[in-house]
């Protein structure tokens, strides 16, 4: 009997124990735009020390389209934006008329355009507090898809302010403290589209950037949670040169092979390293070989022949033609040629994710991941199940993503 009741005390320590371990923290960090091989460029001191003591890899595939919003969704959802319903920066609903673009306030915050779970609704779901400090979908409605503690996106708002905001989080009072948190900088991308990646701006960039992981690490240590904190550190996409003289005007091919009124019935969407157009349905196999025969610095697909390794079809509002410029290339319209031939020299991304430069970055340090520990090219829909085996909660089963595919930079795999 005295053995029986030792075993059951045995069970419950072990029991209430186990249920009393805390939670991990984590951070995940983006830095917009900034490309695969930037942190090999000797100036980013405080990435080199997450190399030497975390996971580094050779970079972040992006998925297609490589824009920012949908691959900032794709990472913590896991699922791909066919699927995840941000196919694009910018992008239209032919049944209710509207327009989803990342300059809209409004419709960032519509919670109907985001079909997937974001990492941060499956923690409040399992009672982990979340925050984020700028993250596209953080900002949604209905309230409870957001994470329990937000800020409003604001371009201008200093990158140290950003960092503080992040420890103030983490000072509040345990059971008020946020366990997962988003941070984001956009400095690379910005200096990248408006000067190129091999600008001297880039790497004042990339400095800047490296300098807030820094900061970040010392404020963590000065409030001691560097020993029970992981980071990992991801970009959305990479960036590659492009020029006003490598453009292909897509409305004149078309207008030029076309009648004028089968023409005016074009809708197009999107420019530069992918457009998307939408005739009429009788038309779209007619204007489809119109470009097949006169593409000249781009691909042409329907929506049915893409190949499926793109994932960018399985979505009622992708146009039925699809086309992806050459790389430094840009696709135009008679209305985005306007803007483009103000622009001599710049750069862009959107082109093919399996393109090196559209690839980021990924960098893992903490508790849970691998001392010095070089791996390939890692796929961004994958660390939404990371992030869930690190708090060992169950992620949603609809995911693109595979724990298999990551979960070996883990210690103890």
């Amino acid at each position: 009997m005295k053995k029986l009741f030792l075993i059951f005390l045995i069970t419950v320590f072990i029991g209430s124990s186990s249920h009393a371990q805390p939670k991990p923290y984590l951070i995940l960090i983006s830095v917009d735009g900034f490309r695969w091989d930037y942190a090999n460029r000797g100036i980013t001191p405080n990435i080199d020390y997450m190399k030497i003591n975390g996971v580094s890899a050779l970079s972040l595939r992006p998925d297609f389209p490589s824009k920012t919003f949908p691959n900032h969704y794709a990472i913590v959802t896991g699922m791909y934006p066919e699927n995840n319903g941000l196919i694009e920066n910018t992008f239209y609903d032919p049944y209710t008329k509207e327009t989803y673009k990342i300059s809209d306030s409004l419709q960032v915050k519509n919670g109907k355009w985001y079909l997937g779970e974001a990492f941060w609704e499956t923690a409040r779901r399992n009672g982990i507090k979340t925050a984020s400090y700028f993250w596209p979908g953080s900002e949604m409605n209905p309230e409870y898809r957001r994470p329990d503690y937000f800020e409003h996106y604001q371009h201008s708002r200093p990158f140290e302010e950003r960092v503080n905001g992040v420890i103030n989080w983490l000072k509040l009072p345990y059971t008020e403290r946020p366990h997962f948190i988003t941070l984001y900088f956009e400095a690379t991308d910005d200096a990248g589209h408006k000067y190129g990646p091999d600008s001297k701006e880039v790497n004042e960039a990339i400095k800047k950037e490296d300098a807030m992981i820094g900061l970040l690490l010392k404020k963590l240590s000065d409030i001691n949670l560097s020993d029970s904190t992981d980071i990992i550190l991801v970009s959305d996409h990479g960036m590659t040169s492009i020029s006003n003289k490598r453009m292909v005007n897509v409305e004149n091919i078309l207008k030029h092979y076309s009648q004028p009124d089968d023409a005016a019935k074009i809708f197009y969407q999107s420019s530069g390293p992918l457009m998307m157009i939408q005739p009429e349905k009788t038309k779209v196999n007619e204007v489809y070989q119109i470009l097949k025969n006169n593409k000249d610095h781009f691909e042409v697909f329907t929506k049915d022949n893409i190949p499926a390794c793109y994932h960018f079809s399985n979505n009622a509002f992708i146009p039925d033609i699809i086309l992806i410029a050459d790389m430094g290339w840009s696709l135009v319209d008679n209305n985005s040629i306007k803007w483009m031939k103000n622009t001599e020299e710049g750069g862009n991304h959107g082109y093919d994710n399996f393109a090196l430069d559209m690839n980021g970055i990924f960098f893992a340090i903490g508790p849970d991941f691998k001392k010095g520990y070089k791996t390939g090219t890692i796929n961004n829909i994958d660390i939404y199940p990371l992030m869930c085996r690190i708090f060992n909660i169950t992620p949603r089963s609809n995911i693109d993503g595979k724990l298999e595919n990551i979960e070996y930079i883990l210690k103890g795999y």
